[in-house]
């Protein structure tokens, strides 16, 4: 059975911090590209940050740069999303998710509120 466990998400105060993980089981993760999305209510899933199977990150999209790291553990089967100097727009849902060439899974999601 395939899961995506994320954890890490919570209230926030603008300018602060979080570091969200994701933990696979259920499928070979190092074969495995990972990526964060997120989304809020109304609007469309967005990219937020991607890595390859052999670790080199694409780019982030504007709104992450300088600002989210994201990293992975083969050995743990975790991904991970370092965000710094939080926004209130960067309250959403975010979601974990692994794709290969031929298959993609989604986490459950863990919540971000950035909130003063």
């Amino acid at each position: 059975q395939v899961q995506l466990v994320e954890s890490g998400g919570g209230l926030v105060q603008p300018g602060g911090s979080l570091r969200l993980s994701c933990v696979g089981s259920g499928f070979t993760f190092r074969d495995f590209a990972m990526m964060w999305y997120r989304q809020t209510p109304g609007n469309e899933r967005e990219s937020v940050a991607s890595i390859t199977s052999f670790g080199k990150i694409i780019d982030y999209p504007d709104f992450a740069k300088g600002r989210f790291t994201i990293s992975r553990d083969n050995a743990k089967n975790t991904v991970y999303l370092q965000m710094n100097s939080l926004k209130l727009e960067d309250t959403a849902e975010y979601y974990c998710v692994a794709r290969s060439l031929f298959a993609e899974y989604w986490g459950q999601g863990t919540q971000v509120v950035v909130s003063s």
